[in-house]
């Protein structure tokens, strides 16, 4: 059977990588963005280069109807969706909690916690024995945030990503019996454009100093890790996490 993959935030930083790693694996890939049509495009032409397939679809993940016409167009261009990559994340700009307003909060917690849920919802609907499917595996991007707080700068994307360790862990024991897989990475201190969203392009050469190896780390080596939990290598693990933060 051939296997596809379906990325949300797949046009930079983590899930571009994991994008062109997965194409090298074999997958077709489907390479979700919300607003950077040209980044996704590059994506998919580096991949079609590499022989593989891959297709770019616009969807804001926060919203339910663009989620089902993403898995919908997925499913009429590439095929049967074997693998799923929750990557799809935004942060706000360094504020402590003190000054945070709703509407921050609710941005945040709509994209990192409720796609999430959206898209592995359709994406347990097509991957469940349950329904007549094979299986499947599904990777959450998380955070180191989640386990250090991130005081000062995002307890909000913190407590998002938090959340989404729960939901792993959650849904894992779910579908155990139906043949999906459900697992987590937690990068911390990568080098990628997301924290310019944050109003410091270079807060991980501010930082490294802190992290046990002494450096930031990579999009490819998150995509290293999300690989192999989707793969057979990972066939018997499930609710597990992988940091991938250089010791800290």
């Amino acid at each position: 059977m051939s296997k596809v993959l379906l990325i949300t935030g797949g046009g930079r930083g983590i899930g571009a990588a994991t994008a062109r790693l997965a194409a090298e694996r074999g997958y077709a890939v489907c390479v979700n963005y919300r607003q950077n049509r040209a980044a996704a495009d590059e994506v998919v032409r580096s991949i079609d280069e590499r022989g593989a397939r891959a297709v770019a679809v616009a969807a804001d993940v926060s919203l339910e109807a663009d989620v089902l016409h993403l898995f919908d167009t997925c499913d009429r261009t590439l095929g049967r969706l074997t693998a799923l990559v929750n990557n799809a994340g935004i942060l706000e700009t360094q504020m402590r909690v003190e000054s945070m307003d709703a509407g921050r909060l609710q941005r945040v917690f709509a994209t990192n916690v409720i796609g999430a849920f959206l898209c592995a919802r359709e994406a347990v609907r097509r991957m469940s024995t349950k329904t007549g499917a094979s299986g499947g595996a599904i990777v959450n991007v998380s955070s180191g945030a989640a386990r250090l707080g991130s005081p000062g700068e995002y307890v909000d994307y913190a407590a998002s990503k938090g959340a989404l360790d729960t939901f792993t862990l959650g849904l894992a024991r779910e579908v155990a019996e139906e043949g999906i897989r459900v697992n987590a990475v937690r990068p911390g201190f990568i080098y990628t454009q997301m924290h310019a969203s944050g109003g410091e392009p270079n807060r991980v050469d501010r930082v490294k100093a802190l992290v046990p190896m002494k450096r930031g780390g990579t999009a490819e080596e998150v995509a290293g890790a999300i690989l192999w939990l989707l793969s057979d290598e990972a066939s018997y693990t499930t609710g597990a996490f992988i940091d991938v933060a250089g010791g800290k």
